[in-house]
């Protein structure tokens, strides 16, 4: 009985140390007219991050999407594509709520009466609370016509995820804003929605 009643605290404690991110927070903008799927080039807003692994998990990510919707997705440097996507992701670090200790010892008692019982215990902290941090991240995609450089569609996604947690690994994290971004693509011009 005994090892019943911790097993169920202790599924007790871990429930209460889930947390639901946020729903991710994405604003679009069209000219209003149909973007037939086109064969596209994906290059980052900044040449000198071409050759980084955080353009690298972007574009994948952005690349996955533009496939799902019916694009074909060229070579960056194929200079010969109707459309071209232009991808940035911006991110920042800030210091979150001070988690609880790593370490703690548990102190309890109990007294038994001859029909009834009674028992308690407490959690005593070794550690102090450990810091934590959250990341702000925003992904921006400009889809522009190579012939003239006319911007036909523009999406912004912003998501907040704790760079601890899987959810808030760089790939992980690609995938999610993309995801939202081109969540029924192209969306209403200068709408924002929030995505879960």
């Amino acid at each position: 009985r005994f090892t019943r009643i911790m097993l169920g605290l202790a599924a007790v404690g871990l429930l209460a140390g889930c947390e639901t991110a946020p729903p991710t927070r994405v604003t679009r903008f069209n000219l209003g007219q149909p973007i037939p799927p086109a064969p596209v080039a994906i290059v980052p807003r900044n040449p000198g991050d071409a050759d980084g692994l955080a353009f690298a998990n972007t574009a994948s990510a952005v690349a996955g999407e533009l496939r799902r919707l019916g694009f074909t997705v060229a070579a960056p440097n194929d200079a010969t594509t109707p459309l071209v996507a232009v991808v940035g992701l911006d991110q920042v670090t800030r210091p979150g709520p001070p988690r609880g200790p790593a370490f703690s010892v548990g102190v309890g008692g109990a007294t038994f009466g001859r029909h009834a019982g009674f028992g308690g215990g407490v959690d005593v902290p070794v550690e102090r609370p450990r810091e934590s941090y959250i990341d702000s991240s925003q992904l921006e995609v400009q889809l522009k016509r190579r012939s003239d450089g006319t911007v036909i569609w523009e999406g912004r996604a912003r998501a907040i995820t704790d760079p601890s947690s899987p959810a808030g690994s760089a790939t992980a994290l690609a995938q999610r804003l993309a995801g939202a971004l081109f969540k029924d693509f192209p969306g209403a011009s200068g709408q924002t929605i929030m995505v879960k």
